[in-house]
């Protein structure tokens, strides 16, 4: 009887990661063996680069908030304190938000946490 590799899958399994590795420079688009390591990276590098985004968004939002409360004569800590004293919950985005594109808005709310 003669040996079944099952062809059909072993060309599929290529097929996606030489497909995945597509825009890669030289090598590495077109060799298989190549194109399954740095893939690979890629996928990992992407995992990583999630949680990498939320960690420089909050900072970006952190150093927004920062900025406008210290012309209302605050630090930022201390107006977080504040909110959470008041029992105002709104997140550091929406702080950000406000203090970007609703500078009076924002002024109202720092002068009723005051």
């Amino acid at each position: 009887m003669p040996r079944s590799v099952n062809a059909v899958a072993s060309r599929a399994r290529r097929k996606k990661i030489l497909d995945q590795a597509k825009g890669y420079y030289g090598k590495r688009k077109n060799v298989y063996t190549v194109a399954k390591n740095i893939v690979e990276k890629g996928m990992t590098y992407s995992y990583v680069g999630r949680k990498l985004k939320k960690r420089e968004y909050r900072q970006l939002w952190i150093a927004r908030i920062n900025a406008a409360v210290r012309e209302e004569g605050l630090t930022y800590s201390q107006f977080m304190h504040k909110l959470a004293v008041k029992g105002i919950e709104l997140d550091r985005k929406v702080l950000a938000d406000l203090a970007m594109n609703n500078p009076e808005s924002f002024k109202s709310l720092v002068a009723s946490v005051k």
